[in-house]
């Protein structure tokens, strides 16, 4: 059984946690090992996750008191993050967190939905109708990534 809820404070350590494990498990089948230990060690920002926590629409997928997902808003209707925990993947878990996402756009008003997604999680957002609006390369601590911008009209 899957609860969805908005995150708080104490989740914290558990969602950076999965943060970086999915990134090392499931994205590096498409990124470099550099580009991995890059996009992993935003992790270790916790003056950022706190502010994604606090100050955004953030939720978490829960199964047994575990942290198994999340995903975060910013400005309204940009998903800034969508994560699966590792062992959790193709359960459900992303498209339950997609559903009430999309619900919190269209509730604060907005049309569309938009988001950044890399070349491992495109196949996900398809399945989802979700449009590529343009590849392009996001430079991070001397890396360079290859992403999507995407949208979906709600």
């Amino acid at each position: 059984m899957i609860e969805i809820r908005e995150a708080i404070i104490n989740d914290l350590p558990e969602i950076t946690s999965l943060f970086r494990n999915t990134i090392l498990h499931i994205n590096s089948k498409h990124y470099t090992e550099n580009q991995i230990a890059v996009w992993a060690s935003g992790a270790d920002n916790e003056k950022k996750w706190t502010a994604r926590i606090t100050k955004n629409y953030f939720i978490v997928a829960e199964a047994n008191n575990t942290i198994v997902g999340f995903a975060y808003l910013t400005q309204g209707n940009y998903l800034d993050g969508l994560f699966v925990h590792k062992d959790y993947q193709r359960q459900g878990i992303g498209a339950k967190l997609l559903r009430v996402i999309e619900s919190q756009v269209i509730m604060a008003g907005f049309k569309e939905i938009k988001s950044d997604v890399s070349k491992t999680a495109l196949p996900f957002f398809d399945d989802y109708y979700y449009e590529v609006e343009k590849k392009q390369m996001k430079h991070l601590k001397g890396e360079v990534f290859e992403n999507y911008i995407i949208y979906r009209t709600l």
